[in-house]
């Protein structure tokens, strides 16, 4: 008489359980791993996106380099949106990312920023007490700064007098604060904030080709297509190119995977 209705009972705590788990699962923000020099761009892009999705989303912004560590160490991120192409490819290499998910999204831009004066191109042959550029080791954009350097036969002098950034935001605060007068930033920063500089010319440097990646291990597959399409949209493209990015037309060299 006593065994039925407990064994109701149970039933209905496990299968309220079972939905509260279903319903936590489901409520699960759309984890992305993105580069600093993006993240600004994302930001504001991300407005819109969940206006059409009403999918949740949560930023983890750093280097791509860091970044790229972490996915490889289990970070349980959902996309990856380096600022580079070797990053994503690596870890599509490594088996880590859902097959053919790799897309070239965006192409970066370099540029000379000083505010004591207007930058002009010419100034880099000037050697200055500090300058700014990204670590190149881990960073994309800095990786294209001591390319710009070696494409001049200016690294070798420029090597005593670098400050460098663990990323190009950092770069970027160390010049806009006027700690280091003058570096190599992203044009994207400019644009952002309203300031003017010296694009450095694409052929100075290797395209900073900047790619994302789905992560194989991703509980939310399907939310990750969906902002990959939306980012690669042609309107949201040309949105990105109006942020300060080269567009596709520009540098075809950066579309190729």
């Amino acid at each position: 008489m006593i065994v039925r209705p407990f064994l109701q009972v149970l039933s209905l705590l496990f299968t309220f359980s079972l939905s509260s788990i279903v319903s936590a699962e489901a409520k699960q923000p759309l984890r992305i791993a993105v580069s600093s020099n993006f993240t600004p761009v994302l930001k504001q892009l991300l407005v819109e996106f969940n206006q059409q999705t009403n999918i949740d989303t949560q930023i983890i912004s750093g280097a791509t380099g860091a970044l790229f560590l972490q996915i490889k160490h289990g970070a349980p991120f959902d996309i990856f949106i380096a600022a580079d192409s070797v990053r994503p490819n690596q870890l599509e290499q490594e088996q880590l990312t859902l097959a053919d998910s790799r897309q070239t999204y965006a192409l970066g831009r370099l540029a000379l920023l000083s505010l004591n004066n207007s930058a002009k191109l010419i100034d880099l042959h000037t050697l200055p007490a500090r300058f700014a550029i990204a670590n190149p080791d881990t960073a994309p954009y800095g990786k294209a700064a001591k390319q710009t350097l070696a494409h001049l036969g200016l690294w070798q002098q420029y090597q005593p007098k670098l400050i460098q950034g663990i990323n190009i935001n950092q770069t970027f605060t160390q010049v806009r604060s006027q700690a280091v007068p003058s570096g190599l930033v992203a044009y994207s920063q400019l644009v952002l904030n309203n300031l003017s500089g010296a694009i450095i010319p694409a052929d100075y440097h290797q395209p900073i080709s900047q790619q994302l990646v789905i992560i194989k291990k991703s509980n939310n597959i399907k939310q990750a297509k969906q902002l990959s399409k939306y980012l690669l949209s042609a309107q949201v493209q040309q949105k990105i190119v109006s942020f300060g990015y080269a567009s596709f037309t520009q540098n075809q060299k950066g579309v190729s995977k």
